[in-house]
């Protein structure tokens, strides 16, 4: 095989066998070519196993394939008494194998992105999520017109028909049916999934068709409060053949199954072609009961909407906010030479974090967050928890910084929390220039984490300790909390000074 042409085209069907992991949860095949072993990266594998796949991407030197199926699983994997879904590659392996996993693959990632060729002497350790099972406090599942039931063979052909679930492997328009209990979620709702299927089957209505971009029934998204132990439920439908839908009936029998655990149910047109439950130009009605459920964390009372942000697995997330608070309240605490101190919350989502750095500190807290709802659900938290000394703006992080230029020398610490891509380089170098004594980084990527920790410590910020957090169970997630405090002006300090001036 020449090198300057692709070996294969998207689509094609491989046989692999996963050699190797990497970060990710991205596993590591090679195909024998003329020219040597042809590497390809297939998500969610597990070393071990013989897989099915279908191309995705091609390039010159590695190509990327979607499983379809597994054909032999790996050694260490055993029989759980879930189904097997997209969104848990991983079940099979018992949970140490899952942590021995995510610690050398992310150990390994700070060590080359990072550049931390130190970094088991600064690894505190693994945070294990309390539920293992059942963790989570929402899950989305989709209609469709294309795809199988529980019980065919997972290479099987699709059909045509009435289906809800979520997305088969590998695809983005067929679905196989879920039937019960998957183990993330919650069980009577999971289990009541058929019965509701059938239901809306029975309208007459259609599901919806992908590839056409047409039908009725498109998704259902449920929420979870795991401290109220209620459900809030919204049924996303096109307008089209909304004359024929009887929704007060379909609230009626949703009361009539779950009785005082429906905490509310929520009726979203979505007509947009594209397969995302938020529409444009979409409108929601709450047809009963409320529009939220109400979450508790460490004692404080968080209201959560279909569309608010909130921490996927609340009790992880506990022992997380846990973690963040010891390290900015680590002794020493740090000392700002100044008349009025403050603490900053960047990234901040709806003020958890911030709440607890108020309640637990003595300085005011600001938070900030380009999201505006995720702001407005802060305040309106902060307000129902009785707390003050908080500040929240709805602003992008690096422009807040540019125009607040009344915070340097103040802040004695600073929470940053940023999305999956990390902090912007320009946003970073406005962090820095507020020199403030003590950073606490949370990530959920610790591949942007580490790339990130090489300009904070080049700008004089050393990093002293962090740990891993499990807030995923059964996928190749996992987070990071990291303590950084400031040494003085690194090698490359002053042209972080430069930079944006």
């Amino acid at each position: 095989m020449a090198r300057n042409k692709r070996l294969f085209h998207k689509g094609a069907p491989l046989e692999l066998d996963i050699l190797d992991v990497a970060f990710g949860g991205k596993g590591i095949a090679k195909v024998p070519t003329d020219d040597g072993d042809f590497t390809v990266f297939v998500p969610n594998a597990i070393a071990g196993q013989r897989v099915r796949a279908r191309v995705s991407l091609c390039k010159r030197r590695h190509a990327e394939a979607r499983i379809t199926s597994v054909i032999r699983r790996a050694p260490e994997e055993v029989e759980v008494p879930y189904p097997a879904i997209p969104g848990a590659p991983y079940i099979t392996l018992p949970l140490e194998e899952q942590r021995r996993l995510k610690e050398h693959t992310a150990l390994d990632v700070y060590r080359r992105i990072g550049e931390l060729p130190e970094i088991d002497t600064l690894y505190e350790g693994w945070v294990p999520s309390p539920q293992p099972f059942h963790y989570r406090n929402k899950m989305e599942y989709s209609f469709a017109a294309i795809g199988r039931g529980p019980d065919a063979p997972p290479d099987a052909d699709f059909d045509d028909g009435f289906h809800l679930g979520f997305k088969a492997r590998g695809t983005w328009w067929a679905v196989e049916d879920l039937e019960a209990d998957c183990g993330l979620f919650d069980t009577e709702m999971e289990n009541l999934l058929p019965s509701f299927r059938r239901w809306c089957a029975d309208t007459g209505l259609p599901a919806w068709h992908a590839p056409r971009r047409e039908g009725f029934f498109r998704f259902l998204v449920v929420r979870k409060s795991l401290t109220a132990d209620t459900l809030l439920i919204n049924l996303v439908t096109t307008s089209h053949g909304l004359s024929q839908f009887d929704v007060k009936a379909l609230a009626q029998w949703l009361r009539e199954k779950l009785g005082a655990r429906l905490a509310g149910f929520i009726h979203t047109l979505n007509d947009d072609t594209g397969e995302r439950v938020e529409a444009r130009e979409g409108t929601s009605t709450l047809i009963h009961g409320e529009d939220h459920v109400v979450e508790q964390l460490h004692g404080l009372d968080f209201e959560i909407r279909m569309k608010s942000f909130f921490q996927t697995n609340p009790r992880c997330a506990e022992r997380l906010y846990a973690q963040v608070l010891a390290y900015a309240f680590e002794e020493p605490l740090p000392v700002v030479d100044a008349p009025d101190p403050v603490t900053l919350d960047l990234f901040c989502g709806t003020g958890t974090i911030a709440q607890l750095l108020a309640r637990t500190g003595d300085t005011p807290v600001v938070g900030v967050d380009l999201v505006e709802q995720a702001i407005a659900d802060a305040k309106l938290s902060a307000e129902r928890n009785g707390l003050s000394g908080l500040e929240f703006h709805a602003a992008d992080v690096g422009r807040f910084l540019l125009e607040h230029p009344e915070y340097t020398g103040r802040i004695g610490t600073i929470v940053l929390d940023p999305p999956r891509s990390g902090i912007s380089p320009k946003s970073l170098r406005k962090v820095i220039r507020l020199r403030a004594k003590r950073l606490v980084y949370v990530s959920c990527n610790p591949a942007t984490q580490a790339r990130d920790l090489v300009t904070l410590r080049e700008a004089g910020y050393a990093l002293r300790k962090f740990k891993l957090v499990d807030q995923f169970p059964h996928t190749s997630h996992v987070e990071a909390v990291a303590l950084l405090e400031w040494e003085g002006d690194g090698g490359s300090a002053g042209m972080v000074e430069i930079a944006d001036s």
